[in-house]
């Protein structure tokens, strides 16, 4: 070989390493809805894989099918909004896709655990919440046969970095008793038979700082805030948002828009927590929450088609499978 070939040998094989590090550098966002390549009712979870391998579930919710759910691989940290059935996980999908879209099977019980408690324990994941949430689920993962250690509390303003994700709390107004079944025992039955949950400090949103740089906001339920623009915006800059689209329990469409448009004001945005069959053949239904809210956005709405991996860039925008 001579010298000019070898030159652009070694040319060609230095283009092509610099050339792999820029796919590699994406943050992958898999949503693990009821039904596979639609977006359902109950649709909350979630897995952020970041560039340096570091995976989170938000919301495991009541589609993941335990923590058996062959959809879920490697997990280490599990972050929950808030305490509510519908994100800590109180039931769940016998499989994936069990169930129609506007009629899943949720009939597998995870109480007095919750989902995310038995995903953590079977994974051995750290989880990362707010408020009073975390002595709670750190008792819980001891119960569970998990590490109690392993309930990181992170409160609104604090941040904890698991892998290459740093981790903070954002304000969410929003409910957020605890559902007496996972009490259990003497206190559980007082306080259903009174008709109220025991209090584990407010709900959360959360921020994540991913190791590409790119910065997400996952909104939580919540209503309209003035930190969503002061705090998430102006602090933190975040380039990309999950926001809730639900309405009566969170923001609706509209109102989710002006979060969008006129406080966070992020590059790209995922719809999430439409209370509604949102997709039929993976294509917007007409006349739903879902399309409403694309209409009144004035940055990329992506659908969380369940399965469908995104791929997102430092700046938020989707470079694939959009």
């Amino acid at each position: 070989m001579n010298t000019d070939t070898l030159f652009r040998t070694a040319a060609l094989l230095g283009a092509a390493a610099l050339a792999q590090p820029t796919l590699a550098q994406n943050v992958k966002v898999t949503p693990l809805g009821g039904i596979d390549g639609e977006f359902c009712p109950l649709d909350r979870a979630m897995i952020f894989e970041d560039p340096s391998g570091t995976r989170v579930l938000y919301d495991p919710g009541r589609t993941v099918a335990g923590a058996d759910d062959p959809r879920l691989g490697k997990i280490d940290v599990v972050l929950v909004s808030h305490m509510h059935g519908d994100h800590v996980g109180n039931a769940h999908n016998k499989a994936p896709n069990s169930g129609a879209c506007d009629k899943p099977d949720t009939s597998v019980s995870a109480m007095p655990n919750s989902s995310a408690v038995n995903i953590a324990v079977a994974k051995g994941a750290k989880m990362v919440t707010g408020s009073e949430m975390a002595g709670f689920f750190g008792n819980k993962l001891k119960a569970a046969g998990g590490d109690p250690k392993n309930s990181i509390l992170a409160r609104f303003g604090a941040t904890q970095k698991v892998g290459g994700v740093a981790i903070s709390t954002v304000t969410a107004i929003h409910s957020n008793a605890l559902d007496p079944d996972l009490i259990g025992g003497v206190l559980g039955q007082y306080l259903k038979d009174a008709g109220i949950g025991a209090y584990v400090g407010e709900a959360t949103g959360y921020v994540l700082k991913f190791s590409n740089g790119l910065v997400a906001y996952l909104s939580g339920d919540t209503g309209i805030t003035g930190d969503q623009d002061k705090v998430v915006r102006g602090h933190y800059n975040a380039k990309l948002a999950v926001m809730n689209i639900g309405d009566t329990f969170t923001t609706g469409p509209t109102e989710a828009a002006y979060v969008i448009n006129d406080l966070v004001k992020p590059n790209a945005v995922i719809a999430s927590h439409a209370n509604e069959v949102g997709t039929v053949g993976g294509k917007v239904r007409a006349g739903s929450r879902t399309e409403t809210f694309i209409k009144a956005s004035k940055v990329p709405v992506h659908v969380p088609l369940s399965g469908k991996t995104m791929e997102f860039n430092a700046d938020g925008k989707c470079v694939g499978g959009c």
